[in-house]
């Protein structure tokens, strides 16, 4: 079944119409944005929401702001807008190094950050960059609005904290001083799903040694975590080819992947040792 189920149809003229359409139709309604992953889901009736609430004309969520120690991200901001921007590139290299490898560019100019967030795909690269870079989001109701951390906001595949009459609004990016990071993904094919892929932020202390460091996996059973034995492995150590690997190897122990088209499981841990050093070891590159 290609067509989806029959629905009605409203566009948002602002975040408050957004939240007062979202409350007047109930539990069947449902934002768009890029429509990227709501459509192919509707389409094979996947999902049959009553209501879609148009948010493109919400101009107010497209924007990239460096504001102080940290760098806020409206909602409606798009991929290819993220790709493009040099003040991203500069300050947060790992979202630049995922925005290359996520699908292809007709889905980078009309798919939004937010709507990535709220899919809670476990496949998602800018999922795992989010939680590498220990961003909060900002959710807004008619009641107010409020902050949370990436694991309280993905509760599971395909599920947030994001109530129905809630409308996630801004990412907020720490921005940390002697900090690099990076990411790297394994794909079939160009624009596929990861078979693996990895994701690093590393902040090195005046020394030189690793003062701070998150590791982060995608698509291999690590899903809204990151790889904590390997970053305690890694804290206060000097960084060195011999940490990587020692690093690499307690990330391949920890992940879960599962055997499927993309490949055993044996392929897959080995691709998230292998990824894992990379990325750290360019991160810490970028950071000196």
């Amino acid at each position: 079944m290609q067509v989806p189920a029959p629905f009605d149809y409203a566009r948002a003229e602002s975040v408050e119409d957004a939240l007062t359409l979202l409350q007047r139709h109930g539990p069947e309604s449902r934002v768009i944005a890029g429509g990227h992953s709501l459509l192919p889901m509707m389409k094979l009736r996947l999902a049959r929401p009553e209501w879609l609430i148009d948010i493109n004309d919400l101009f107010e969520l497209d924007y990239l702001v460096e504001d102080g120690d940290v760098l806020r991200v409206g909602a409606l901001t798009r991929h290819a807008t993220l790709l493009g921007s040099d003040l991203i590139a500069g300050k947060l290299p790992i979202v630049t190094d995922a925005e290359r490898v996520i699908a292809d560019p007709v889905v980078r100019n009309r798919g939004t950050i937010g709507g990535s967030l709220c899919q809670a795909d476990p496949a998602e690269d800018l999922s795992t960059v989010c939680e590498v870079l220990r961003a909060q989001v900002v959710i807004r109701s008619l009641d107010g609005e409020r902050v949370v951390s990436m694991e309280e906001l993905h509760r599971g595949p395909y599920e947030t904290a994001v109530e129905q009459d809630e409308l996630l609004t801004e990412i907020r990016f720490p921005i940390r001083p002697r900090t690099g990071s990076a990411y790297e993904k394994v794909e079939r094919r160009v624009g596929d799903w990861a078979v693996a892929a990895a994701g690093a932020s590393v902040t090195l202390a005046d020394d030189g040694t690793i003062a701070d460091v998150a590791i982060g996996l995608t698509s291999v059973g690590l899903d809204g975590r990151t790889a904590t034995r390997a970053e305690d492995a890694l804290r206060n150590a000097p960084p060195s080819e011999e940490a990587f690997t020692a690093a690499a190897e307690l990330a391949k122990q920890d992940c879960d992947p599962v055997a499927d088209q993309r490949g055993p499981v044996d392929y897959k841990r080995h691709l998230a040792a292998e990824l894992t050093k990379r990325v750290l070891r360019r991160a810490v590159e970028r950071a000196r």
